[in-house]
């Protein structure tokens, strides 16, 4: 009441000062019951129920960070009060620990970066922007299908050249072996010497029974690992065709044959020269090419003797289908089986050794082995790579080197690439993640160079969503500095980052993180992507 009675003194006092009317706030709160839900309301759809859901579950994290953030305060003013002696012993047993786990403070600096997987606010990505991707991802493939089928079909059947072979082959049987008549393909073809159909012409009925696949390149190459491949199998006759879509700025799209149409074999491994089969598609799986087969490659993909695509991704229901009615079946061989059974071993046990240290020791793996190629042709001998295991303290007994060596080197020349290398001897990241660590670098190198400075990537890094920086014990500057100076350690150049050293640097991390959706938080959230 005295409350009341000072406002409407104040108030009276002065003039300026607006007077607030009270209002019966009983009859307000009755009437708004009265009227709060309508009659016949619908049922709410399932894309507001999840709308709902999300924001449940974003409120709901929020107020546990929120009460964590005042535990720590609360944590921190108590060590803040601790005497000397407390603090000495406090240094102390930090030290000992730093000596125990082995960790450098570049590493603890790149260990920062595992701190978007655990924010809850990061758990709910965009679901438009997602839906978006997917969207564009379909559109892309019918395009590159819909290119395919036009290319194949547009072939008219009078100008096969099949009609030229047989109708020559007709023509020598009538003619003496002394005669100066000029060859068919010279002269012209009548109508009634032309076939209906020849044994090469396509239908959309046949192409249609094809197998689509999504690939990648394996290269160091910035510019050729970040091509968009989109490959076919055709089953008809076991023959496989390989496109390249390409976007120029945001409407603009080519669509081009990379690998032609044709039968091939394998050029490496346990199967080299036995031809493709169905069997051979499958998510992870190597594709292999000879460079001088196909003379239109890119001059950077020809510096390789061998092309080696990865598939990414399958079209599994047409896969399935088409197995079912073939009948056939993936027939990994004993010599196979045990090669991934050596290989598993060696890189379970590599792993465990890199568990926390991994992007010091990985990235400095990459950058010497890069200094020992003095030839640039990626190509290292075995006392090169045993010694380089030894410098970095990764350590494999004889036996298990001696047998991942006759793996690694089928060929028998002595040598091999320090790329497969590394691949086979501490293994890589599933192809789910290695999609988003390219989708990262071209969004960076917009100008598609292969490269990306390190000026772009101070700028387009963006640390506000990591937990230290929300709760307040870092900066968003302190957590961005961390990551760059751990990424320049892991570069030959100091002020540029190439696809490889990249690649690297978020293979190393992904040691490290168990879930695929947690490495996909800690990759797209400082990208925003």
């Amino acid at each position: 009441m005295s409350a009341k009675m000072d406002l409407k003194s104040c108030a009276m006092e002065d003039p300026c000062l607006p007077v607030v009317p009270q209002l019966d706030l009983g009859s307000l709160v009755d009437s708004d019951e009265e009227d709060r839900i309508p009659e016949n309301l619908p049922a709410p759809t399932d894309k507001y129920k999840l709308k709902h859901q999300q924001y449940k579950t974003a409120m709901t994290g929020g107020y546990k960070q929120f009460s964590q953030r005042n535990a720590e305060k609360a944590k921190s003013s108590i060590t803040h009060q601790q005497t000397p002696r407390n603090k000495t012993d406090d240094k102390c047993v930090q030290g000992a620990e730093a000596i125990t786990d082995d960790l450098t403070t570049l590493d603890r600096k790149a260990l920062l970066q595992l701190g978007y997987a655990a924010n809850p606010h990061i758990l709910q990505r965009s679901t438009g922007k997602s839906d978006a991707d997917v969207v564009a991802a379909e559109k892309k493939k019918q395009m590159v299908a819909e290119q395919v089928m036009i290319d194949h079909l547009s072939r008219a059947v009078i100008s096969d050249p099949e009609q030229n072979l047989t109708s020559e082959k007709q023509e020598i049987s009538h003619i003496l072996p002394d005669s100066k008549l000029a060859p068919i393909r010279f002269r012209k073809r009548t109508l009634h010497e032309t076939k209906i159909r020849t044994q090469s012409t396509l239908t959309e009925n046949i192409l249609s029974h094809k197998v689509q696949f999504d690939g990648r390149i394996i290269s160091r190459n910035g510019r050729d690992a970040c091509r968009e491949l989109v490959g076919f199998f055709f089953t008809h006759d076991q023959s496989l065709t390989i496109y390249e879509y390409r976007q120029f700025g945001k409407n603009r799209t080519n669509v081009l044959p990379f690998i032609q149409k044709n039968i091939y074999c394998h050029q490496r491994g346990r199967r080299k020269g036995k031809q493709y089969r169905l069997a051979d598609l499958y998510v992870g799986a190597n594709l292999t090419f000879l460079s001088s087969d196909h003379p239109r490659l890119p001059e950077s993909v020809k510096e390789n003797t061998v092309l080696t695509l990865r598939i990414t991704n399958v079209d599994w229901r047409a896969l399935d289908s088409l197995r079912t009615d073939s009948e056939e079946h993936d027939d990994v061989t004993s010599e196979e089986a045990n090669d991934r059974k050596i290989l598993k071993a060696i890189q379970d046990l590599l792993k465990e050794q890199l568990r926390k240290r991994g992007v010091r020791i990985l990235t400095g793996l990459g950058k010497h082995l890069q200094q020992l190629d003095k030839e640039g042709n990626g190509l290292l001998d075995k006392a090169d790579f045993k010694q380089a295991l030894k410098l970095f303290r990764l350590e494999v007994s004889e036996n298990d080197f001696e047998s991942f060596w006759l793996i690694l080197n089928s060929s028998g020349n002595g040598r091999a690439d320090y790329g497969e290398f590394k691949r086979a001897i501490i293994g890589e990241m599933n192809e789910y993640r290695k999609s988003f660590v390219r989708k990262a670098f071209m969004k960076l190198d917009f100008n598609k160079t292969g490269s990306v400075s390190i000026i772009d990537i101070s700028k387009c890094y963006c640390a506000k969503m990591h937990p230290q920086v929300i709760s307040g014990h870092s900066t968003e500057e302190e957590i961005k500095s961390s990551f760059l100076e751990t990424l320049k350690d892991a570069c030959s150049k100091s002020d540029e980052v190439s696809y490889g050293e990249f690649e690297d640097y978020y293979e190393s991390l992904s040691i490290g993180i168990v879930d695929d959706e947690d490495f996909v938080n800690v990759l797209c959230t400082p990208w925003g992507i």
